[in-house]
């Protein structure tokens, strides 16, 4: 606008300098034209070299302004996942830097009235029937992008009718974090996980399958070192539903990743006995989640299938909350502008350390997730109630660094934020917990593993 008026002005002051010549007052209506053309000229470049650098900003994982809010993506490995139920609707639209930041290649609007089947049948010409294994598609009105990377599906990323394990599992995640990005990954394989983990936008990639049993045999590990060592991101495993150990699971054990068996949380508090055991930690065992088949109803399910991905949630809502907190308005920690970091801010005014820069890293999230895990007292236990009691001497050897749930939210930040610093854990649990790690160091030593392809194991998810 200053440039115009200026313009204005010189104009208006030719106009009434009647004693000027005219081939003068050309002349310099002229010049003031040309320079008038160079400016528009440049501000046209500036434009270009701002797309130009909002293109980059997509490309390492931060957003071109800080318009929209604080978000967390976390990226579920499993079935499918069933985009008509209400569990996933959202009014928020996603802005365009972070679809282009997680790739998205397509958007498919899903149909919102009618039965299941109904939905399906409307959105399967122009949805269902063109996706394929390279496409990563936002279903816009959901909080879902989903990709199917392995194939051999009869419907790419939406949960078939036979299944719905994806779906209950994705429901687990936003339980514990509703306002989390889900990145969804349909898929077993460690090509599945790798399609999350290598996404510079993701946060946590949560996996609930493995070998039955906990059999100690190659499993989706080398793409959950690439997840975590590599892309300093996090990476929540399901226990096997067996007493097992986990130590030598390939999903939960090992030592980068976060391995998590169950506990009775509605029942008497105690460890659950089909569940494995000597993990990180135990969450929530039995939860309501959403159906995979209908567009409203839930279900009541048990399994560390469902502890793993509210643990996820628990997570993202943590980092979520610092990024609030401290201006990061990014994700992920994989990109050369995060530097590792998955919060990446400076701490606000009224801060004891105001002014400095917050630097978060997956190592100090895993530590202050150890610190606020607990011990449910032996005293809960119900003889009735088919759990195992948590023993007074060495339960670390039963549920890991202990329990976790929503409660551990609050204490989590706190510390965190420096606000509230946890105390460190007793000299007893923590020896145990370094010996569980020296074993898990010792057993998954020897890196990378030769791997076996994913689908001639006997891969079942875990509920």
């Amino acid at each position: 606008m200053a440039v115009m008026d200026t313009a204005e002005v010189v104009l208006t002051g030719l106009l009434v300098a009647d004693e000027v010549r005219d081939y003068r007052k050309m002349g310099f209506i002229g010049a003031i034209f040309i320079v008038l053309l160079l400016f528009g000229f440049a501000m046209t470049s500036n434009m270009f070299l701002g797309s130009d650098k909002e293109n980059l900003a997509f490309q390492n994982g931060q957003p071109p302004s800080s318009n929209w809010r604080p978000y967390s993506v976390v990226a579920p490995i499993d079935t499918g996942i069933n985009v008509y139920h209400d569990h996933f609707r959202t009014d928020e639209i996603y802005p365009n830097w972070l679809l282009n930041g997680l790739g998205v290649t397509k958007t498919c609007t899903p149909t919102f009235e009618g039965t299941w089947q109904e939905r399906y049948e409307a959105d399967k010409a122009s949805c269902w029937d063109t996706i394929n294994t390279s496409d990563i598609v936002y279903f816009e009105g959901t909080k879902i992008i989903g990709t199917s990377p392995d194939g051999g599906t009869d419907i790419h990323i939406l949960d078939d009718p036979s299944d719905g394990h994806g779906t209950a599992v994705t429901g687990a995640v936003l339980d514990a974090n509703p306002d989390a990005v889900i990145f969804f990954v349909e898929g077993f394989s460690t090509e599945a996980v790798l399609a999350a983990g290598n996404q510079p936008l993701v946060d946590i990639v949560t996996t609930s399958f493995g070998a039955i049993g906990s059999l100690p045999v190659p499993g989706i590990e080398t793409g959950t070192h690439q997840t975590v060592v590599v892309n300093n991101k996090i990476h929540t495993g399901a226990a096997d539903n067996t007493p097992s150990p986990a130590v030598q699971d390939a999903t939960a054990g090992p030592p980068w990743s976060i391995g998590i068996a169950g506990y009775a949380e509605e029942g008497d508090d105690q460890k659950e006995t089909m569940s494995g055991s000597y993990p990180d930690i135990a969450a929530d065992w039995t939860q309501v989640l959403p159906n995979h088949d209908d567009v409203d109803g839930y279900h009541e399910t048990s399994g560390t299938s469902f502890a793993t991905p509210r643990t996820a949630g628990i997570l993202s809502f943590v980092l979520e909350h610092l990024r609030e907190e401290v201006g990061d308005m990014g994700s992920g920690a994989s990109t050369e502008d995060r530097n590792g970091l998955l919060v990446n801010g400076v701490w606000p005014e009224g801060h004891p350390n105001a002014g400095a820069e917050a630097g978060i890293t997956n190592s100090v999230v895993r530590n202050a997730l150890n610190l606020s895990a607990w011990y449910p007292s032996f005293s809960t236990w119900d003889p009735s109630a088919g759990t195992m009691p948590i023993s007074p001497v060495a339960p670390c050897t039963q549920v890991g660094w202990g329990v976790v749930n929503m409660s551990n939210i609050q204490p989590m930040i706190e510390h965190l934020n420096g606000t509230q610093t946890m105390p460190d854990r007793p000299g007893d649990v923590v020896l145990c917990m370094q010996v569980n790690q020296e074993a898990r160091e010792a057993y998954w030593g020897v890196y990378p593993s030769e791997e076996a392809p994913a689908r001639s194991l006997e891969v079942a998810s875990r509920d």
